[in-house]
């Protein structure tokens, strides 16, 4: 249970690790950074959950996944200006007690998420 993420590098076919991740919870306009990681060789969270359950709050989130600089450090080349750069996905935890798990799955060129299990 809680809040986990997961990044795939579907140009690669492998995960995403090395990528940097930024978690923060939003109010309006507003963000408030929770925590900045940079993922494992598994394409996760080294430290496991992002929030834990007991911890885990209604309310609305981001994550914030610095693409362009995953895939310049894999030695793609990139257009300038990038057609990615930074993929900012907004989303509400409406159930606390539930586990949210949100996948990315990207390339230099395209992204899709889902709320996974």
């Amino acid at each position: 249970m809680g809040l986990s993420t997961h990044v795939l590098d579907t140009m690669h076919g492998t995960p995403a690790a090395g990528m940097a991740v930024a978690l923060y919870t939003t109010q309006g306009d507003g963000a408030t950074l929770v925590k900045a990681f940079v993922l494992n060789p598994d394409g996760r969270n080294p430290d496991g959950m992002l929030i834990e359950h007991a911890s885990l709050r209604t309310g609305t989130y981001r994550l914030v996944f610095d693409v362009a600089g995953y895939f310049k450090a894999r030695g793609v080349a990139l257009p300038e200006p990038n057609f990615l750069n930074r993929v900012s996905l907004d989303f509400g935890v409406a159930h606390a007690d539930q586990h949210y798990h949100v996948p990315l799955l990207v390339s230099p060129w395209s992204y899709s998420t889902y709320r996974g299990s």
